[in-house]
C-alpha cells in the first residue's frame, strides 16, 4: 500500500512532530509512504519513515534530485512544478495532510477530486490539523476526514476501526 503524506515546507514544530509520528507508524505498518520531498511536514515525515526501516519516495518539483529531504529512499524529479501534486496523489490509495498551506489544500482538493471518480471510501483524505474545506456557504465538504492525532490520522487512512 502506498499512502501519500502531504503538509507545508515550512511548518511548526507541532506539525513537524505529528508528521514525523505519521511517517513512523505507516513505515511500522509496511506502507510505502510518498511525499513532495522537501523541507518541513515531508523531511519530518521522511525521517520518521526511515526511522523505523521504511520507504520513503519523494516527489520533486524541480529537475534537481540532490534538493530533497535527505531521509528519502527513493527520489524522482519531475521538472513539473506543482503539478507534481497530481502525481503523488494519483499514486497513493490514501492522503493525509498534516497542517495546511496552499500546496496541501490542492493536494487535497486533487485527492477529493480523484475520490468521487472511485467506489465510496477507497481513497481516504485525511486531515490532521490542517485545512477544514468549506463550500461558499462554510459547510465542510464531504470526503475530507479530520484526525485528531497522527495514530488517528494512520488509522483513517488505512481504514482500521
Amino acid at each position: 500500500m502506498q499512502v501519500a503524506v502531504c503538509g507545508p515546507a515550512d511548518c511548526t514544530d507541532e506539525e513537524a512532530n505529528a508528521a514525523f509520528a505519521v511517517g513512523r507508524l505507516l513505515a511500522q505498518r509496511r506502507v510505502i509512504v510518498l511525499c513532495g520531498g522537501g523541507a518541513g511536514v515531508m523531511a519530518a515525515t521522511a525521517s520518521g519513515a526511515r526511522s523505523a526501516g521504511g520507504l520513503v519516495v519523494g516527489v520533486r518539483p524541480g529537475n534537481d534530485p540532490g534538493e530533497a529531504a535527505p531521509d528519502l529512499s527513493v527520489v524522482i524529479a519531475t521538472n513539473m512544478g506543482e503539478a507534481r501534486n497530481a502525481v503523488i496523489v494519483t499514486s497513493a490509495e490514501a492522503v493525509i495532510a498534516v497542517g495546511g498551506s496552499w500546496g496541501t489544500l490542492s493536494e487535497v482538493a486533487l485527492a477529493i477530486r480523484r475520490a468521487r471518480d472511485l467506489p465510496a471510501g477507497s481513497l481516504p483524505v485525511v486531515s490532521l490539523g490542517g485545512w477544514r474545506v468549506c463550500d461558499a456557504g462554510g459547510v465542510p465538504v464531504s470526503g475530507v476526514l479530520e484526525a485528531s492525532s497522527p495514530e488517528h490520522a494512520v488509522a483513517l487512512a488505512l481504514r482500521d476501526p
